[in-house]
């Protein structure tokens, strides 16, 4: 390391950056870091399960039971009297995968012929039931 020797018999201020200690703290760090990167690349190793590719069936289409105001049943827009609904209720509880039951009820039909349709889905075992609502206008 190189040093300037001065005339200290000169009242003049010093003007130069001692950059020894500069130096010294950058040697550090180098160090510091070196020693360092290492233990950052050590990765934790993890078994993951294997996936298996196989292709999932769709979910069957849902089935659109309406009640009119007058009290009759449609079946996907199929009009049907209480007895071949409680057929197809059956049915569908029997399917290994049920389709979902959506249920719509007119705005005027009387609330009876409504319980009714549920009271028999849950007789005939069917799960997914939804109701179907018409935003107001």
């Amino acid at each position: 390391m190189a040093m300037t020797v001065t005339d200290h018999d000169n009242d003049e201020l010093m003007s130069e950056i001692n950059m020894i200690p500069l130096i010294d703290v950058m040697l550090v760090l180098l160090i510091v870091f070196i020693i360092t990167i290492p233990v950052i690349k050590h990765a934790v190793q993890v078994n993951l399960p294997q996936a298996n590719a196989e292709r999932s069936t769709p979910p069957p289409q849902a089935v659109r039971l309406s009640v009119q105001a007058d009290g009759r049943y449609l079946w996907n827009d199929e009009p049907i009297d209480d007895a071949q609904l409680d057929e197809r209720l059956q049915t569908i509880a029997a399917q290994d995968v049920q389709p979902p039951l959506h249920l719509l009820g007119d705005r005027d039909v009387r609330y009876e012929r409504v319980a009714q349709v549920l009271a028999k889905a849950q007789q005939a075992g069917v799960k997914g039931i939804g109701f179907v609502t018409e935003p107001t206008r």
